[in-house]
């Protein structure tokens, strides 16, 4: 396997992803933010977080696999999150829930930054992941 994730006494324990991911392979793989929209575009899921973070994570699933990896080669994930509040967190959580056993999501997760910003491209996108990942 090429990574190795671990989260070393000393940090903040209990949190939902790995402090640290170790990479090993020859294939660098960054993934562009993702947003919930369908192949044609179409937004998936007016106004819920969870439903958009469902498809954010979905759609970088798609987009590993045309590289030929996936979930278990990210090293690192960043969300960013529209008028982020920690009242958020709940759906944001159910969002990664309701796919985790689809997608193959590790648990915990892969090292994670979620970042509150003000708006993204389009006033419908609540919710935007990159992803990089490391394959053999």
């Amino acid at each position: 396997m090429p990574v190795t994730r671990l989260s070393p006494a000393g940090l903040q324990p209990n949190t939902p992803y790995h402090h640290v991911a170790v990479a090993t392979g020859s294939r660098h793989i960054h993934v562009s933010g993702q947003v919930a929209r369908l192949g044609d575009g179409t937004p998936v899921a007016p106004g819920d977080l969870a439903g958009q973070v469902a498809q954010v994570l979905r759609n970088t699933g798609r987009a590993l696999a045309g590289a030929d990896a996936s979930f278990q080669d990210v090293v690192r994930l960043t969300f960013y999150v529209t008028e982020w509040a920690p009242e958020k967190i709940g759906p944001f959580m159910a969002g990664i829930e309701a796919v985790a056993e689809e997608l193959g999501l590790p648990q915990p997760l892969p090292p994670a930054s979620l970042i509150g910003v003000e708006s993204l491209f389009e006033p419908d996108v609540l919710v935007e992941l990159e992803a990089t990942a490391i394959a053999q």
